[in-house]
């Protein structure tokens, strides 16, 4: 009798373990490229510690989604981006570059004038050149040079890398499709 009292706990704690395990949801397989995509990433290096968690995120994601060659290159701040960028598209080797930095307002100058002639730079770059650009070029409202702050923007450029290397890999595809057609002479 004890025996069997034995056995059925030892049933019921198991079934209790399987249970109480979370079950990770199966991995995406996202689709794969037709020709392989070179990716440059520009990374300020003003609060190196808070935007590198966006390079990091950045570089797994992508590799997950079949891009595994992907060049880094770092700049001082956000504003020399957009030259890197240009030059980068112009040596025709990537199909698309993404930027990384974070403007903040150190009260000596307005941080949105800074973060908005970043934008409109890198727009003007993917418009002369047809290369992709993708901006992780962040400008909060407030930044303060606290350990809190500091976690906090940490956490949320890993998840702009995370949604960064979605965006690039899905124009990509995107891009590949349509200079297909346009060869096909569909479109």
């Amino acid at each position: 009798m004890n025996q069997m009292l034995q056995d059925q706990d030892v049933q019921t704690s198991q079934a209790e373990i399987v249970a109480d395990t979370p079950v990770s949801p199966p991995a995406v397989e996202h689709p794969r490229f037709a020709k392989p995509q070179r990716v440059a990433f520009v990374q300020a290096s003003w609060h190196r510690e808070v935007v590198e968690e966006c390079r990091i995120a950045f570089l797994k994601e992508i590799e997950a989604r079949h891009i595994t060659n992907v060049d880094v290159f770092e700049v001082p701040g956000s504003f020399e981006i957009p030259l890197h960028a240009q030059i980068l598209a112009k040596t025709r080797r990537y199909t698309a570059i993404v930027a990384a930095g974070l403007v903040v307002d150190g009260g000596i100058y307005r941080h949105e004038f800074v973060a908005d002639t970043v934008i409109k730079a890198l727009m003007d770059v993917q418009l002369r050149t047809e290369v992709p650009v993708f901006s992780a070029v962040l400008t909060p409202q407030q930044f303060h040079e606290t350990e809190v702050h500091h976690d906090f923007f940490r956490r949320h450029f890993t998840i702009k890398g995370i949604e960064v290397a979605e965006a690039c890999a899905n124009t990509l595809h995107s891009l590949e499709r349509l200079r297909g057609q346009v060869a096909a002479g569909i479109v």
